[in-house]
């Protein structure tokens, strides 16, 4: 009988690269619509061009003269990269001119940080151990300032009462990314792949809590609205859904947010 001795590093590197890949993914319907009608209407570019410096930072901390023996960690951020940088294009060629000036200055400040970093990494740390915790750090606060995003919309869910805007779908997958990479970093020692996934681990956590708290008072909200709206005439419905468009609009560039740090690592 043949006994086959997995390495818990490939198999929870594996996993962990399928589950971000698919977070990566997430925001294509996005970009379908914004193809179908050729205007980006009110999303915001920043997300992806938050994402993808992190990406990049992650691709340089995996790299063998920072981190060796990580080629996990690069695979799936070279995916990332890409996946950025085709919704970055995308967007541009369908961005209002001001939008378009907008998204030029963010990667343009984004080249210029990740050029520094590496030119300070290459000839100002001469040390493995130097250059991952700088550059393992740098990744580390990026991820956390970019939890601002999820918190905002766990906050209007605990105003409104409301899982409408929180998809179930994507806090779960959020949630197992998160899961994988923490495990990865237990397995691997990795403090710098662990803080941020871990915070996603709890975060994750606490959405699915909020998912179970909230979801039949959703239901009876919804429920109340197409009943209001079918009460007050179309008016009222044409108002209601035009509110809760706008809202979607908003908490969508939120939560492409969200897509970001889970399980870059």
């Amino acid at each position: 009988m043949m006994h086959l001795n997995m390495d818990p590093k490939l198999v929870l590197g594996i996993l962990g690269n399928a589950t971000a890949m698919a977070l990566f993914l997430s925001p294509t319907p996005t970009f379908v619509r914004i193809f179908k009608t050729k205007s980006t209407e009110e999303f915001s570019g920043l997300p992806y061009v938050c994402t993808l410096l992190n990406c990049l930072l992650w691709v340089l901390y995996g790299l063998p003269i920072v981190k060796p023996h990580s080629m996990l960690i690069i695979t799936i951020n070279v995916f990332g990269v890409a996946m950025e940088l085709f919704f970055i294009t995308l967007y541009v060629v369908f961005a209002t001119k001001k939008s378009k000036i907008k998204v030029t200055r963010y990667m343009t400040l984004v080249v210029i940080f990740y050029v520094a970093i590496i030119v300070i990494t290459i000839f100002a740390l001469h040390t493995l151990s130097l250059r991952q915790l700088v550059v393992g750090s740098v990744c580390v606060v990026i991820a956390v300032a970019m939890y601002a995003a999820p918190l905002s919309i766990m906050g209007l869910v605990i105003r409104t009462k409301s899982v409408e805007f929180m998809p179930f779908t994507l806090s779960l997958c959020n949630f197992t990314n998160s899961a994988v990479w923490t495990a990865y970093s237990l397995v691997t020692k990795d403090i710098f792949v662990g803080i941020p996934n871990g915070i996603g681990c709890i975060s994750g956590i606490v959405q699915l809590i909020l998912y179970a708290l909230y979801y039949k008072n959703s239901k009876k909200i919804k429920s109340e609205e197409e009943k209001l709206g079918k009460g007050q005439g179309k008016s009222d419905a044409t108002y209601l859904q035009k509110s809760n468009t706008a809202l979607s609009k908003d908490l969508e560039k939120s939560i492409s947010m969200d897509t970001f740090h889970k399980g870059k690592g």
